[in-house]
């Protein structure tokens, strides 16, 4: 018979009658926002989806349990907020909650830096990031703090994101090292944070 002319009916009959037999298995038809099996798919297409269900919880197993919790804190953070829509007063206790966590050298540095920014730019609201201490216009986040225990390097870290000021020409930095804080480099912060914040 594929020798023979056919009318268009008769084709598109054909081609629709070849491609339902070899992807017929596939096929499925959407009922209220879920997926039936289609009557000639093979029940072994239900136990493929499965495999892959569980493919994709093995590949999830590869975030280290930091980062887990990292991503648990935030969504937590991102639950509160628009549940919540935290006020100034909100966002305060919980960075002054996230420091008192820290250990002590950490948490030092966190409570000092906490009156730096807070005395250079009150127009920033305190908000908890990742877990972390962090500084906002609205609901963008100018800077943040990361401790060195949590994130287990050598020393902490205040950050700046892209909402931050800083820009100078083509290139600029955004995160700086903390060993510790003298007056030079608080000197330093405060002058950072208020452009930062500009």
């Amino acid at each position: 018979m594929s020798g023979e002319a056919r009318s268009i009916p008769e084709q598109n009959h054909f081609l629709f009658n070849r491609l339902h037999r070899a992807l017929g298995p596939w096929l499925s038809v959407q009922v209220s926002g879920q997926y039936e099996e289609d009557e000639m798919s093979p029940k072994k297409d239900v136990q493929k989806s499965a495999k892959n269900t569980t493919t994709i919880n093995k590949k999830s197993a590869r975030f280290t349990g930091d980062e887990l919790a990292a991503m648990k804190n935030r969504a937590k953070e991102l639950k509160a907020e628009a549940r919540a829509n935290k006020d100034k007063a909100d966002g305060e206790s919980d960075v002054l909650a996230a420091i008192a966590a820290m250990p002590e050298a950490d948490r030092v540095m966190a409570e000092r830096l906490h009156a730096i920014i807070k005395g250079s730019a009150p127009d920033l609201s305190p908000k908890t990031w990742y877990g972390q201490p962090a500084y906002a216009r609205g609901d963008k986040i100018i800077c943040f703090f990361q401790s060195a225990q949590k994130f287990k390097t050598r020393y902490a870290t205040l950050g700046f994101s892209d909402n931050a000021n800083l820009d100078e020409g083509a290139l600029w930095p955004v995160a700086f090292a903390l060993k510790k804080l003298t007056p030079a480099e608080e000197s330093r912060i405060v002058a950072l944070v208020k452009k930062a914040a500009s």
